[in-house]
């Protein structure tokens, strides 16, 4: 659920709005393709339909988890292949509910439920996610607006962690996914101004309860199960895993996929999914599998998913062997040209003007609500968070920028952003704020590329003016200038 929160952070409704054809065309027409094909293989296997239908659309779902790491891995996420990706891993996500519906009237005695029973349930889904979406829209942001102004760190991550175990629980009363909770309240908070905060302060769970999913996953492999259907397994894991990446990579060319890409979505997305246990263990419950047959189902999943790194390996082994000097690949159009400027006081104000009149993208972030607000009422969009912690400016973007400013409004803080630059994306040159000599050499040490005075350059321009006031000839007034800008340049480096 946190996993899929934070990836809905990243996805601003008008994003998704715009992968709608991607999402309800390639994401669909995979998940048909895919049932009917694996349908087959379970037929053959000796399944009966409903329980071949069951296990295919187990299998066609692929782990969000184990997919979405991936990418973020490969730095695929924010491209277009991976945005392709993910559109279809959505598409798998919103089906377990009709899914689960179908499963339920597949049921012997499943057709007793009345159409009053199920336009109910309807409307109670429907309701759920109308509550969520106006909670999202008018509470969450006042009340995180709210908890910043006291500063306290610990209460932002505990409201963090209750909007998203909130939500969940939310869409499990509503009959719907807790997972789809999750992700439609990051969805909610993502254009929030305090997105980066909240992604830098569940960071830590996220990344802890993913790895006990994965540990949990290993737990739920049935070594004798496996021993006892030694054969099955053996012929039932590549006839699955063969079949899904055949229907992958026909459907990514019949989307006009490159070859390369086709390839590289087959072997990323092969394997099983996390919702095909729930799916499976809802169908035991309704007697359409027999535990048996959930156990072997369960183990043919989690054995794709531990061949999912054996398969990339090789994937990239054979490309880097096949594909020779692609052409230059443009670079994602979100992150070229950005600049990401940490602190909007009164410098950061003026430094953003000359950018954004050149047309560079600007991320901005200020731990100042009421800065922040004030910025928001003249239409600039400032995120909340203390750049002077890394996370944040991992967060923020800051590996992916191609400059880095830092005009926070303290001297500890500019030292704390040029230090964690410098350590987490030393490629990116950082600008910085200086308050006086001895913190520009500081900085300097910490690897700016260039430390500025505050007060220095509008120290010398008033100084300048002075002399012309004073009757000293221009030519001579801006050498003098010149020469002590010169010498102190050259003390700050040497010092």
């Amino acid at each position: 659920m946190l996993f899929l929160f934070v990836i809905g952070l990243e996805m601003r409704p008008d994003r998704l709005w715009s992968m709608r054809g991607e999402i309800f065309g390639l994401g669909l027409v995979y998940m048909l393709v895919g049932i009917a094909a694996l349908i087959c293989v379970g037929i053959a296997l000796g399944y009966p339909v409903a329980a071949s239908f069951v296990a295919a659309s187990g299998f066609v779902m692929s782990s969000t988890a184990i997919c979405m790491q991936l990418l973020a891995e490969r730095g695929q996420a924010a491209l277009p292949r991976g945005r392709r990706m993910f559109s279809i891993l959505l598409l798998e996500d919103l089906a377990i509910v009709p899914l689960l519906a179908i499963v339920a009237f597949m049921a012997p005695g499943g057709d007793e439920a009345t159409w009053a029973d199920r336009l109910r349930g309807i409307g109670i889904g429907l309701a759920a996610i109308a509550v969520l979406v106006l909670a999202g829209r008018y509470l969450l942001d006042p009340m995180f607006r709210l908890l910043a102004r006291f500063g306290a760190r610990e209460v932002m991550t505990a409201a963090a962690l209750l909007v998203v175990l909130g939500a969940a629980m939310l869409m499990q009363a509503g009959g719907l996914s807790m997972a789809m909770g999750a992700f439609l309240a990051g969805v909610l908070l993502s254009e929030s101004r305090f997105r980066f905060q909240l992604e830098a302060d569940v960071e830590p769970f996220r990344g802890l309860l993913l790895g006990l999913f994965f540990l949990g996953v290993g737990m739920a492999l049935d070594l004798g199960v496996i021993a006892r259907n030694l054969g099955l397994i053996l012929v039932a894991v590549p006839a699955f895993l063969g079949l899904k990446m055949v229907v992958l990579f026909a459907v990514a060319r019949l989307f006009r996929a490159s070859r390369a890409e086709a390839l590289e979505r087959a072997v990323i997305m092969a394997q099983g999914g996390e919702f095909a246990f729930v799916l499976y263990g809802t169908a035991v419950q309704f007697g359409i599998l027999r535990a048996e047959w959930n156990a072997i189902l369960t183990a043919i999943v989690i054995i794709s998913m531990i061949l999912t790194p054996v398969m990339i390996l090789l994937h990239d082994r054979f490309a880097a062997r096949q594909v020779a000097a692609p052409e230059g690949l443009p670079a994602p159009e979100a992150v070229a040209g950005s600049v990401l400027i940490v602190g909007y006081g009164r410098m950061g104000q003026i430094i953003s003007q000359p950018l954004l009149e050149r047309g560079y993208s600007l991320t901005i972030i200020d731990n100042d609500p009421q800065a922040i607000r004030e910025a928001g009422e003249r239409g600039f969009k400032i995120w909340y968070g203390d750049g002077g912690r890394p996370e944040i400016l991992k967060a923020a973007g800051a590996e992916r920028a191609r400059l880095i400013i830092a005009a926070a409004g303290d001297r500890d803080s500019v030292t704390r952003i040029a230090e964690h630059a410098r350590e987490n994306c030393p490629n990116v040159p950082v600008l910085a704020r200086a308050f006086d000599r001895d913190h520009a050499r500081e900085l300097l040490e910490a690897g700016v590329a260039w430390p500025l005075h505050e007060t220095l350059e509008s120290a010398l321009a008033m100084g300048h003016e002075a002399l012309i006031r004073l009757g000293e000839a221009p030519p001579s007034a801006d050498a003098l200038i010149a020469d002590i800008r010169r010498r102190d340049t050259g003390e700050t480096a040497t010092q």
